[in-house]
């Protein structure tokens, strides 16, 4: 069966797209950098250079394939066109849609995030029926609820299209943005990495990026039409967190805690840096108010209706830790 997988070089994109090919599919990859698309050297997978901004490349990659996996998106912290988050993640997506439906594409998995539920009471953990809570929301999330407004209006189309919404990502690829967690893992391993987010209690779900494939192709194979499935691994405070890093890392470091009013201090100078001399932040404010908040969720759904499971914490990052150790 042929299956197109946008974003196809990306951290997510680039596993998915190996596991797909591994497993007999082949694989209609969409791509952007010429540099990034020898991540992707393979029998079974068919390069095409374009993006879901550019609908002639999208149906030309799209042509002759069954199934789409919808993982292309824009999860940068900051970018000089304001516009980009959403011409991407919603606009592009609503291309892929109808190129789709014009190709008689039978089902599309579309990777949204989490984030779309906003962050959670202390004590509960969010599920796919959860009230979604826009106070925690930025760009991103905005973008990708959007997104999957539009593919809830699609009901009467013959695309079936199933919602998967992964956690914290993490686990062995590119160290880019979108595998932020990884970073922090490797940076703490090398002694570089050194604060916790204000007190450190705040929670988090993290997942390890195979189980967040497998979660995308358990969906396309069993996910229900307009449904969303949560992703997820286990909720974690960042002191958890570190403390199972140190313990699989052997490993040792003080940590400290950061205020959050001098986060909010230092991403403000970031962002009046950005303002005046278009210098990317590091961190913005919206970001540290964020990952400040408590983020627990449950993938039992998931789990129940697609046959889900996720490895436990403490052998994702042991595994992810002997990856960066072998670099």
């Amino acid at each position: 069966m042929n299956v197109l997988v946008t974003g196809a070089t990306g951290f997510i994109g680039e596993h998915l797209s190996k596991c797909l090919a591994n497993r007999g599919f082949v694989v209609h990859a969409l791509y952007r950098s010429e540099e990034k698309a020898k991540l992707l050297q393979h029998p079974s997978i068919k390069l095409f250079k374009g993006e879901v901004s550019d609908r002639q490349s999208l149906k030309a990659a799209m042509d002759g394939c069954e199934q789409v996996y919808h993982v292309a998106a824009f999860a940068k912290v900051w970018h000089k066109d304001k516009n980009a988050v959403w011409d991407i993640n919603v606009t592009g997506t609503q291309n892929v849609i109808e190129i789709a439906c014009e190709c008689k594409v039978k089902r599309m998995v579309f990777t949204s995030t989490a984030g779309v539920y906003g962050a959670s009471s202390v004590g509960y953990s969010i599920n796919e029926a959860s009230t979604k809570r826009h106070d925690n929301y930025g760009n991103y999330e905005r973008s990708k609820l959007a997104a999957e407004l539009f593919i809830k209006e699609q009901h009467n189309s013959d695309l079936e299209i199933v919602i998967v919404n992964p956690t914290r990502v993490f686990g062995s690829g590119q160290l880019s943005e979108s595998n932020s967690v990884t970073k922090m893992i490797a940076s703490y391993i090398a002694g570089k990495w050194r604060v916790l987010p204000g007190n450190g209690l705040s929670s988090g779900n993290y997942v390890f990026v195979d189980d967040v494939v497998e979660g995308h192709i358990l969906a396309m194979q069993r996910g229900r039409s307009g449904e969303n499935y949560i992703l997820g691994g286990e909720n974690v405070s960042y002191i958890q967190f570190f403390k199972l890093i140190s313990k699989v890392s052997g490993k040792h470091f003080s940590l400290f805690r950061i205020p959050l009013f001098i986060m909010l201090l230092s991403a403000s100078l970031m962002e009046l840096t950005t303002f005046l001399f278009g210098i990317k932040p590091k961190i913005t404010r919206q970001l540290v108010r964020k990952f400040n908040c408590n983020w627990e969720l449950t993938s039992n759904k998931a789990e129940v209706e697609l046959g889900y499971k996720a490895h436990s914490l403490e052998d994702a990052i042991a595994k992810t830790v002997l990856w960066i150790n072998s670099k």
